[in-house]
């Protein structure tokens, strides 16, 4: 066995070949239209999204029917403050939602799941997380990466009829790919899958393991060994929590959601039967990707709840809050606030249905609008949260208990603040979702000009790129100066009472512009352009902007038409449009007027000690220790604190 295999080293990787592992993993085909993927290439592409799709009414009844449960038993059985209190949901709380069948919501009737489209499935969980956050992250880590996701995208059958019925009624799962020195490079995996017989042997550590602490079923991600008649590679497998070997070494806590089980999870000599392994050897890091691809759509669900219930707080509150006369929300300094407030909920709502009834359908590719919802709903929900505490004033820094201690309304807005801050790093921090979006935004480019920035390429290569490169920007570039976002009588059936025709012209403009942008950045740095994280983040942020832009005016147009707060919804997307708008001209302004240059030697100025002076004047309270703790393999050291919960 080589050393870069054995349990007790960490993979040497060098950038390129941390590249490589993460290029392998990504769906390299587009086999289906994308939406999001087009507006990147400066092709606005209504006809995907609008009509606005719907569920069918099968779906919807099915839906509609349990979501009425779930409210009667989160209305009724939920402590939210207990829950905050304790920083544990109660285990009759659990046992309630395992009977009202909360935990197979989107498994299949056939294995006892309740059968829920990604578009009920997501309004549960808003539901049940508007009740207490915890509760929403316990069933999403479950069934959306957790082991039913994975089983009915790359499972066999037999593995289906084995675990899936137990995911539906009994068992909590979690998903296991973080390391304590591995977080979105997946290269550097250390957790080892040695085949032995018939079997797998486990042996490895697991960091920030979501229901980890209660999970009876573990996806776990491990790295198998090349061997004769082993592929290697990181592999996927389905593990039994109580096999002997797997330890939970500690239950974590956070600053938020304090009611999640989440921990540390150690194997030692754990064996999995080979019959346990999902998916081909080699192929877990595109399971693990594939699967988020439509999980994380609960996230944009939960920040859809968030809005929500940021919105309801804003308006009783300033309306009963006076000041100088008249109640704060008549004050311009407050009202802008509640005015984005309103009209962001609207968008980021417009947003995750539409990408999960995209989802649904399945006629269309989301790689890149599931992504998008993840990174704009996580970003928007977090300042819609810090504006409610601004709106609150000291009663939005103080907790809820606090308040109701003084006989004021509970109110936890700085619970809200709290939790919802990790969904800014979670399933894809901000800063690696921009750089993921990014490489799905320029692989039309990469496909026809990837070997002429591409170093280690032969002058054959670069001579064949070139000339594909010039036929495919031959044709693409012309298309890129004209459209229908220059004829004022585009997209007039947008026009009621309000006129969002306008905004859907400056959505294909944009697009267009947003092309030409991106063009002109790879032509300029051309292999360097992967560095620039500062100008790809902000071509993302453009291209979240317009989705959401886009989103908000189809389903406008689709409750108008459906006789459903039709002229409210007009208005609410008119003012989102305008507010996305002023954000996008700074975006583009900021594309090359910006400090990155100047960034960048501050940081090696930084690193270097340069700037050390500047740190005089405080004590350090974090003590000794050290950055990352050890995660050598081996026996357990600690007490296993699994709980398991019947």
């Amino acid at each position: 066995m080589s050393a870069s295999t054995t349990p007790s080293s960490r993979p040497a990787v060098t950038e390129r070949e941390a590249r490589e592992v993460a290029e392998a993993a990504r769906e390299q085909h587009w086999r289906k239209p994308s939406f999001a993927k087009e507006l990147f290439l400066g092709r606005f592409r209504l006809d995907l999204i609008h009509p606005h799709p719907v569920p069918e009414d099968e779906a919807a009844e099915r839906g509609e029917e349990f979501l009425a449960k779930l409210r009667d038993f989160v209305e009724t059985k939920v402590d939210p403050a207990l829950i905050e209190r304790e920083a544990r949901i109660p285990d009759e709380v659990i046992a309630g939602l395992k009977e009202l069948g909360a935990f197979g919501m989107k498994i299949g009737t056939k294995y006892g799941g309740l059968g829920l489209t990604q578009v009920y499935y997501n309004k549960a969980l808003a539901l049940a997380g508007s009740a207490s956050p915890a509760i929403g992250v316990l069933l999403s880590a479950h069934q959306s990466i957790g082991v039913p996701q994975p089983l009915k995208l790359f499972g066999t059958e037999e593995q289906r009829e084995r675990f899936l019925p137990r995911c539906a009624r009994t068992d909590i799962s979690a998903f296991l790919l973080t390391e304590p020195d591995v977080g979105s490079d997946p290269a550097r995996l250390a957790t080892t899958a040695v085949p032995d017989g018939d079997d797998y042997v486990l042996d490895g550590v697991k960091l920030w393991t979501t229901n980890g602490v209660v999970a009876d079923l573990l996806v776990v991600m491990a790295r198998v060994p090349r061997s004769e008649g082993h592929r290697g590679g990181i592999t996927a497998f389905v593990v039994e929590t109580n096999s002997p070997g797997v330890t939970v070494e500690n239950r974590n806590a956070f600053m938020g959601l304090r009611g999640i089980e989440n921990g540390v999870t150690r194997f030692h000599q754990v064996r999995v039967p080979a019959a346990n392994r999902v998916g081909e050897e080699g192929k877990g890091l595109k399971i693990a990707l594939t699967t988020l691809n439509t999980g994380r759509l609960s996230l944009p669900a939960s920040c859809v709840a968030a809005g929500k219930w940021c919105l309801k707080i804003a308006r009783e509150w300033s309306a009963a809050r006076e000041q100088w006369g008249k109640p704060v929300a008549h004050h311009e300094a407050v009202g802008s606030k509640i005015s984005f407030i309103a009209a962001t909920t609207f968008a980021l709502e417009a947003v995750t249905d539409l990408a999960s009834q995209m989802a649904d359908e399945d006629r269309n590719d989301i790689r890149i609008e599931g992504a998008l919802a993840k990174l704009y709903a996580s970003e928007m929900a977090w300042t819609m949260a810090d504006e409610l505490v601004q709106i609150r004033g000291g009663r939005g820094f103080e907790t809820a208990e606090s308040l109701r201690a003084r006989g004021e309304r509970g109110v936890p807005a700085e619970q809200l603040l709290r939790d919802l801050r990790i969904n800014r790093i979670f399933e894809g921090s901000t800063e690696i979702m921009h750089l993921l979006i990014a490489r799905e935004a320029v692989d039309a480019h990469l496909s026809v000009a990837g070997d002429l920035i591409d170093p280690e390429k032969s002058l054959g290569d670069k001579a064949k790129a070139g000339a594909n490169a010039g036929a495919f920007y031959a044709k693409w570039l012309p298309k890129l100066v004209a459209g229908p976002g220059q004829l004022p009588t585009s997209y007039a059936e947008f026009k009621h009472g309000v006129d969002l025709s306008g905004h859907l012209r400056y959505v294909e403009r944009t697009s267009r512009k947003l092309a030409r942008s991106t063009f002109y950045a790879m032509s300029r740095w051309q292999g360097r352009m992967e560095s620039k994280q500062g100008f790809l983040g902000r071509i993302v942020d453009i291209g979240a902007e317009l989705f959401a832009m886009s989103a908000a005016c189809v389903r406008a147009e689709m409750l108008r038409s459906q006789g459903d707060h039709g002229r409210e919804a007009y208005q609410l997307a008119d003012v989102f449009c305008r507010q996305a708008r002023i954000r996008i001209e700074e975006l583009f302004t900021r594309l090359w007027t910006n400090t990155d240059d100047l960034d960048r030697k501050v940081v090696k100025g930084v690193l270097s000690g340069t700037y050390a002076w500047l740190e005089q004047g405080i004590v350090d309270p974090s003590g000794d220790g050290p950055w990352i703790a050890d995660a050598t393999p081996g026996p357990a050291r600690k007490e296993n604190v699994h709980r398991p919960i019947r």
